[in-house]
Parts: C-alpha cells; structure tokens; sequence
C-alpha cells in the first residue's frame, strides 16, 4: 500500500445534478439470471437495473464494463452490489492470488505448501502462519466487527464486503477449481469460497503492515534470545517488527530505508498553466504477491463514482479521483508501533514488574498444521506471549528483560469506510472531514488536489502519542532499536489527544498537514520539507521528520522547481497534464546529475585502479561509457548499469569520506554530493564495479533494461537508492512464473506500480494512466503483460471515466450480474 496522498477536489457540479445526470443514463437494471457476456452492442449499455437497491437481501444487481486493458468499469444500485460486481471481476482477473491472501491470513501456507517454504514477503511459512494464527485466535476481527461505527465498519462497508465475497464464490462456482484458467492454483486443494471474515482479515493484515511483529515469528534465532531464559525454556516467541509501506515488510522503522514507498505531486492553481489541480501518483511496492494493486473504476450513480487503483483483496481504491478531488498516499516516515522493555522477575521470564506489580504474560499455544514433503500433515505447536503492551519479542529476551509491541492500528478495520468516504469526497473539506470522522488511514501519508487548484498534506494515519519529552525521559537502552519505551512504569504509557477516536494516538488536530496553492509533495522524506519554500518544523520526533533528504526525495523536489521555472527541457514554465507525464517518465537520477562528472574525472586521472583484493582493473573503457552516458535510467541508455554498480559499492564503503561536500542546511537539495577522485574507497569502487560487470558477463555499456525485466520486456527506471525518481529494481528473469508465485522472492520487480497523472478541469477531469504489470497475475492472461509493453515503451492509458467515454471504447465488454 508504494506511498500516500489523498484526495480532494471542489464539484462544480452540485452533487443533485451529478445524481440527476448519471442517473439518467445508468438507472437502468442489468439482466436477471446468471453472469453474461455482450459486446459492443449499444442495448446492453441502457440495459434497465431491474432490481432496484435493497432488492430482497442479497439480491444485489451489478454490470461490469471493461474498456481497453481489461479495466472494469462496475455499476450497482448500493453498495452490495458493488461490492458483487468488483468481486466478480476481480476474481476472473486474480482469483489464485486472492485465494493466496486467503490462506496467508487463516494461518495455513505450512498447510498447503510446506514451513518451510518462503511467501513473498520473505517469510518462512510457519512464522507467518504463527503469526496469522495468534491474530485469527485472538478475536480482533470479530471483535471490531460487534464494535458500532466508526470504531467497527459502518452498515454499508459491510454491505460491500459481503458483496465483495458473494461476487468473488460467484466467479469461482460458476467457473469450477479445475477450470480456472490460471495454471497457479487450477484444481489445487487450497482453493475454495471465501467469506467476509477472510476479507476483513485481509484489512487487517494490510493496515498492521507498519507496525506488527510478523517477522521470523515464532523461530528460534539462535544468540538473539529467541526462548525465554531460566526454567520456562522452551517457548518461543515473536523477533521482530515488520513495517512496511506501500511496499511490503520492511526494516524495524520506515525511514531507516530510504527506498520504501512512493512519490506523489499534488499540483495547485499556482504552478500549472491552466489553473488547473494536478496530481501524480506513483506507489512503488513488489510487482508479485499481494501487495499488488488493481484499477478499475466504481460507480453508485448519484452516490460514489471514483476511479483509480486498489490494493489485492480489498474491495475499495486507495488511489484515484472523482469528479472534483484527486488523491494518493506515500510511506508515512512516522513510528506505527511502540516498543517497551520490560523488567521480569528474577527467576521467572514470563513475568514482569508494573509500577512494583507483578504481572505474568498471556501465553498461548498454537497448533499449526505443517505438510512434509511427501504430503503428509503433521502438527506442529508454537507458543507466543503477550503483554499488557502487545505481543513479546523473541529478540532481546533475556533473563532480565524482554520487549513488547504495541501496533497502533492493532485494531484498525475503520480504513475500509475511510477510503468509502474519500471516493465520494468531492472536495478538500470534504475529504479532511472523512480522515476526521473516521481515522483509518494506516500508516501512509496523504497528498491531494481539488478542483479549485488548491493542495493538501497531511500524515493523518494512526501515529502512537508520545511526546519528545516524554520520549526522552522514558527511552531506555536496548539493543533493537531507538525510540524503545520503560515498561515498568505506567508513566510512559501513550498519553490521548480528545479527539482520537481510539486511545494511545494522536488526534487530527494534531495532525501535520499543509495547504498550499503551488504545490506539496512526498517521495518518502518526512513532513519537514513537504514544500521546499514552507518547512513544516517542530514536529514530534515520533513523525521522523529528519530535514536532511535522501536523495530520491531531493530529486522530486529539484523536478517540480525546475519544471516551474521551464529548466527541465519540457516546454515553457508550468505544469501540464503532458509535462507532469513526461516528468514521470523522464528518468533522471539525482546522484548521476551530482556526481557523473566528478567520477569520469577519477577515471581519467587514473585509467588503472586497485580493487581491494589488489587486483589491477583498467578502468578506460568505462571512463568513455560514463563520459557519454546522459545519465538518464531509460532502458537503452547505456551507462546506467555501470553507475549502479559503482555507488553500490561506494554505499559499502566504511565511511562517507570519499565525499567532497557534506550535507548544508542551506542547499537541502544538492548536499551531500561530490567525490573525492584521488580516495581509496572511491577508486576501489570503481576498479570493482568494472570487475563485478565483467564476472556478470556484462559489458560497461550494458543498458538497464539488459539486467531489468518483467517477463521478457526491458524495464526502464532504476533504484531509488540512486536517487531516481522513477524509482524500480527488478531481475534479468523476473515475470516469468506469473505475479503471484515467484519461485525466488529476491526476483520480485520493486518500483512503480500504478502510475495515475490527473488534471481536474471545469468539464471534469482528465487522467492518463499505466498498471505497469497489468490487471492480471494470470500469466495466461493477455492483461498480464499488456500494459508493461506500454511502460516499456512510454505510452500511457487515456482513462474512461464519463459515461460517453466508456460507451465509445472499442472492444467494450459487458457482462451482467445479479445474484
């Protein structure tokens, strides 16, 4: 979920006209009877929805239209028959990958396909399934479930999870497990219906990304106090927090990686031509598994008519648009979890002191079923502990302390009705007023435009209310991470702000955010420099707002300056909805324009290097490739490898003093830069970069797309660690089993996902798109690679939004629903 802004956009349009005028055209009813298929034919467009909202319960109504690249445009009455023609569609697009979701969060991949097996998040099968198992035996989701709005769903979230789910069986009945046309889960046991419990399961595991402790849960780490010492030896427990992004598990806190995340532009009044809002969206996450995203476009006619992309599983879009408003996320930087260090009784692990209390830990045995190789089930039993704070770590847990966590949405189903409000927001006040009323955004940051031209940011996601003071008078030393709280005492338990709905957070006045005309934007840099000319400063250090940037975030800075002042090569000053794209897609890599020219000087200067092994390299022929590289990531541009392999060495380097200029306050944009020609370390680089491509059986001039494919096609861009705005890594191989079983993790394309560049316009809005991978994980399918060709090539999507639109695509799809 790569990673953050929002939504918001002022209508023009009265929302009666808007209701008046879509429901004239689409008040109709779809067919009775089972799923069909039509084609152009202009009849099955006006075809009347014969069955009105609420028809007898369950008796939902919907009709899918898919336009160019398999996007489907669903139209229902309410929201249960929405949710039944998403499923639908989703599952003829994707149906093994959720039915994967589904067995990730029950707890049974060890079931299915063996403990020791890695998913795709990297995780051995019987620690997640640890994991996945304590939270289901918990009760959380049904708890949540029992609880009234907006603490649990509201009535209509629901409605359009169970929708969701009788739309998803509905597909799978109708098609049967031995005839899916997707070779990764055909006539497999592990297939089967699924139900709205598994669905809100799936929220829950996305919304507890940032801040829960599934990785290497329930292993025994051998050195890292994975069993609690003394007499209770034996139990095993959690060893560490897994954040993540929109991108996936990650390190223990977010901004320790600066490439997790995504980039997102929110364009106002005052910097783009027309007047007109414009917005960027570009999450990066991993190409394969369940953190893919989906697009396609939901429609209640006089009620909600966003379009945009969601994430696998889950039946809304976290990024897109309506009419008036337009919206992404990025990675919040924010800490998501608190960690404690707790103080145990002496001789006895599984208990610890409280304000001079004893306290035991809740103990819980889980039987995991794990399959042998030769099919076999066996059980396996698994014991995890928990604290007044959450569950216990297994690193760290010694005889004198261990230590605890506590997720901030540990209880968090409210997204899904938060992303409901934001697809009918039609404004910025409107979508502040559903980050407010119901606080679901997880641990992503939020950047928006409305129709007026004017922008907003905000971290609004559930962020643990700890104070700099206190944060420094309860921190204690630890060996995990900084930040990690005393659990002895109840002094340092999370303070409250009124208007939190839920204890232990901070509340949306307490938000940071900004609005501005010009424009705010995020590529996973904290808050502090969301605008390079209105520094948001004293922020709690909670919300990781370090000032000085990683290099991607300076990049994406740099652009828009350069694009307001007509530098970049793109035209006359101002953005466009053409220059946004282009922008994009330019591929300039921020170390490359610092310090291209700095290393052909090293190489001139010295055309015979030592790599560290004393091995003597001639480095000549690289000095040219560098000299005329246009240090650009475009997938044929040679240089670009060659400068990969050369600052990942330097990254190595035991210290950053092969560099010339450090970081300065007051050039935020270009410090730290330059290299030192006549350093070791830089010149040992080099010598082995050169050495490292010629092992590879790689040329100096090899092109990135020779190393970074997707099922055969070059990839442009390149990692953000290069600081490259088009931030993407992927291997020579990777796409070539499918996006939802890769057989090595380490292959999965990381990068750009759902590309989405919208201007908001008085006749509505214009938006260019691009699902880099495609609607499918089926590599069967023709959406699977369809739309790589086109990243590959440049070539963005003309969106379909107005009814016009969709009824004049060629090839259009239509097939009716009612259940």
């Amino acid at each position: 979920m790569n990673d953050r802004q929002s939504r918001s956009g002022t209508r023009r349009l009265t929302g009666a006209a808007l209701a008046l005028g879509l429901a004239s055209v689409l008040l109709a009813g779809l067919v009775p009877g089972s799923a069909q298929a039509a084609g152009t034919d202009p009849g099955d467009l006006t075809t009347d929805l014969t069955a009105g909202p609420g028809a007898d319960r369950g008796g939902w109504t919907a009709k899918v239209r898919r336009t160019e690249f398999g996007v489907p445009h669903v139209l229902a009455h309410d929201y249960g028959g929405l949710g039944y023609g998403y499923g639908y569609a989703f599952a003829q697009d994707n149906v093994c990958a959720l039915a994967d979701q589904v067995v990730s969060v029950r707890g049974e991949r060890s079931r299915w396909f063996g403990p020791e097996a890695v998913n795709v998040d990297g995780l051995p099968n019987l620690a997640g399934d640890t994991y996945q198992q304590a939270v289901v035996r918990s009760g959380t989701v049904r708890r949540v479930l029992a609880a009234p709005a907006p603490l649990g769903p509201t009535g209509e979230a629901r409605t359009l999870v169970e929708g969701y789910v009788a739309g998803y069986n509905r597909y799978l009945r109708d098609t049967g497990v031995d005839r899916l046309p997707d070779p990764s889960c055909r006539g497999k046991g592990w297939v089967g219906p699924i139900t709205a419990e598994d669905v809100w399961g799936i929220v829950l595991d996305v919304d507890t990304l940032a801040g829960s402790p599934r990785g290497s849960v329930g292993t025994a780490v051998p050195g890292a106090g994975a069993q609690p010492a003394g007499p209770a030896a034996g139990p095993t427990a959690f060893v560490a927090p897994s954040t993540a992004a929109f991108g996936g598990p990650g390190p223990a806190r977010a901004a320790d990686n600066p490439d997790l995340g995504s980039n997102a532009w929110a364009v106002g009044r005052d910097a783009t031509r027309s007047g007109n809002g414009l917005l960027l969206a570009n999450p990066h996450l991993p190409w394969a598994g369940s953190l893919r995203f989906y697009q396609a476009q939901l429609t209640i006619p006089g009620v909600l008519d966003v379009a945009g992309a969601g994430l696998h599983g889950l039946p809304v879009l976290q990024i897109g648009h309506t009419r008036g408003l337009a919206w992404s996320h990025t990675t919040s930087y924010a800490d998501h979890f608190t960690a404690y260090r707790l103080n145990l009784v002496p001789g006895d692990p599984t208990a610890y002191v409280v304000d001079g209390r004893v306290e035991r830990m809740e103990q819980q045995t889980l039987p995991v079923t794990v399959r042998a190789a030769d099919g076999t089930l066996s059980t396996v039993d698994r014991t995890v502990y928990r604290s007044r704070h959450g569950f216990v770590l297994a690193e760290g847990w010694t005889a004198e302390h261990a230590y605890t966590l506590r997720d901030a949405n540990a209880d968090n189903l409210r997204s899904i009705d938060e992303w409901m409000a934001v697809g009918r927001a039609q404004n910025l006040d409107q979508l502040r007023q559903a980050q407010r009323t119901f606080q679901g955004a997880p641990w992503v940051y939020t950047t928006a435009v409305d129709s007026t031209g004017t922008t907003w940011f905000t971290d609004s996601s559930a962020v643990p209310r700890v104070t700099d003071e206190q944060r420094a008078r309860c921190a204690v030393p630890n060996p995990l991470t900084d930040g990690v709280l005393d659990g002895s005492t109840t002094a340092c338990d999370l303070g409250s702000d009124p208007d939190a709905l839920v204890p232990g957070v901070f509340g949306p006045a307490n938000h940071p955010a900004l609005t501005r005309t010009d424009y705010v934007a995020n590529a996973n840099n904290g808050p502090y420099l969301t605008n390079a000319d209105a520094p948001m400063a004293d922020l709690p250090a909670v919300y990781n707002n370090g000032r000085q940037l990683a290099q991607r975030p300076q990049l994406s800075l740099r652009m828009i300056a350069d694009r307001r002042a007509g530098t970049d090569g793109l035209g006359a000053p101002g953005f466009t909805l053409a220059s946004l794209q282009a922008a994009m897609l330019g591929n300039r890599v921020q170390s490359a324009e610092l310090d291209r020219d700095d290393a052909v000087a090293l190489c001139r200067a010295h055309p015979v290097l030592t790599a560290g092994d004393g091995t003597r390299v001639d480095v000549r022929a690289a000095c040219g490739v560098l000299a005329a590289w246009d240090t650009r990531a475009d997938a044929d541009s040679p240089g670009t490898v060659l400068w990969q392999a050369f600052r990942g060495r330097l990254s190595t380097a035991p210290s950053r003093a092969w560099q010339t200029v450090p970081y300065d306050p007051a050039q935020p944009l270009t410090t730290p830069r330059g290299i030192d020609p006549g350093h070791p370390d830089a010149q040992r680089a080099l010598a082995e970069a050169v050495r490292d491509l010629a092992a590879r059986g790689l040329p100096v001039d090899a092109p990135i797309g020779r190393v970074q494919r997707w099922a055969g096609i070059p990839l442009h861009g390149c990692p953000g660690q290069l600081g490259c705005f088009n931030a993407l890594s992927a291997a020579p191989d990777s796409g070539a089993g499918g996006g939802t079983y890769p057989s090595d993790v380490r292959s999965v394309p990381h990068g750009g996902t759902f590309l989405m560049a919208t201007e908001l316009t008085d006749r509505g809005p214009r938006t260019r798109t691009l699902l880099t991978y495609g609607e499918s994980a089926d590599p069967t399918s023709p959406h699977y690679t369809d739309q790589t060709r086109r990243y590959a090539r440049k070539q963005w999507v003309t969106e379909r939004f107005t009814e016009a639109e969709i009824r004049s695509a060629p090839g259009l799809t239509v097939t009716t629903l009612r259940r």
